[in-house]
């Protein structure tokens, strides 16, 4: 097996410039790179990353934390956030919590077991208690979709509030008044959050909230058709129905053609993330667009910045979201 000293030797350099190569240390030019590079696969020589975090005292790994595996919405976080650690030769270690304390905990904690330099965390259960903790502990992570001020600069998140504003504020303007809601489970702060942003626009628009106009979902699809078939039980009339997220959405276009609901001429709909799907929709969806990509993104870059290569870069911690018009909403106004 190959050693550093040839490398070194093959190349024409020293031992601290071939460490650097590895390393991916900066202050190294292209051309002395290179031939450290071509002199590693002529050898065959593959770095000892246990060696490499010993005398670093860094494992080059970063912990994630989500909810869920699946759906597209994590799906697309942690690859983005993967793929930016990955060009500065980060690796990703990721768990799911499942929207549960004990689980959050332990998740967090296996991470942390684990020697992870950082943790990038989509936790929804724990306490904000429990978060500040952490950081008194001086474990080095960042939160994503959730805003504690005790450690604001270590939170990045979504104006949840302002899209739910933004979503039934869309719908009244287009002459809507009987406007039923699909929320996600209301002790997650970004399902309750966005039900506040409704309930501020059908006051700022003098509606009366009424109660039996709300079904608590779950967030996922089967949430939605719940949505609408609980609405249809009660013999209320809506004209539009808001759901806090597009799988809700999809699920309530689902129920409504089902029981022969034309959308958007008998019902208008709309979601809140701006899935993939969202786009493919029939009819496509009007949405808010959650622009989680970029919120991966900076997450990782916060982990970038703060650990691994000293670059003096804002970091964004509020995301604004913006309304997208599709087809599934209709003008009662014309």
């Amino acid at each position: 097996m190959a050693t550093i000293y040839q490398v070194s030797e093959l190349a024409s350099v020293s031992l601290a410039t071939v460490s650097r190569v590895i390393n991916n240390n900066s202050l190294v030019s292209e051309k002395t790179k290179n031939k450290v590079l071509a002199a590693m696969k002529t050898l065959d020589y593959r770095p000892n990353t246990v060696a490499q975090s010993l005398a670093s005292n860094r494992s080059n790994s970063v912990g994630i934390l989500v909810s869920e595996l699946h759906g597209s919405f994590y799906s697309s976080m942690m690859s983005d956030i993967e793929l930016a650690l990955r060009e500065f030769g980060k690796h990703a270690i990721i768990t799911a919590g499942h929207s549960d304390e004990k689980s959050e905990k332990e998740g967090v904690e296996f991470l942390i077991s684990r020697s992870c330099d950082a943790l990038i965390l989509h936790v929804e259960a724990v306490s904000d208690d429990y978060l500040i903790d952490l950081k008194k502990r001086n474990i080095p992570f960042v939160t994503v979709n959730r805003y504690i001020p005790e450690i604001a600069a270590n939170c990045i998140c979504l104006d949840n509030e302002l899209g739910g504003y933004i979503a039934t504020s869309f719908l009244l303007k287009q002459g809507h008044r009987e406007i039923a809601y699909i929320a996600g489970p209301l002790w997650k702060t970004d399902a309750s959050d966005r039900y506040k942003g409704h309930l501020r626009a059908l006051a700022e628009f003098q509606v009366k909230a009424n109660p039996r106009l709300l079904y608590e979902g779950n967030f996922q699809e089967e949430g939605g058709q719940k949505g609408v078939q609980y609405f249809l039980e009660t013999g209320i009339f809506f004209s539009a129905i808001a759901c806090a997220n597009d799988e809700m959405a999809a699920g309530a276009m689902s129920a409504l053609r089902e029981k022969g609901r034309d959308i958007p001429d008998d019902v208008s709909v709309i979601g809140f993330d701006n899935l993939i799907f969202s786009r493919y929709t029939y009819p496509k969806l009007s949405t808010i667009n959650y622009p989680i990509s970029a919120i991966g993104k900076t997450a990782a870059s916060w982990v970038l910045n703060n650990l691994y290569i000293n670059r003096k870069e804002d970091i964004q911690h509020l995301f604004t979201p913006e309304l997208v018009v599709r087809d599934s909403v209709k003008n009662i106004n014309e």
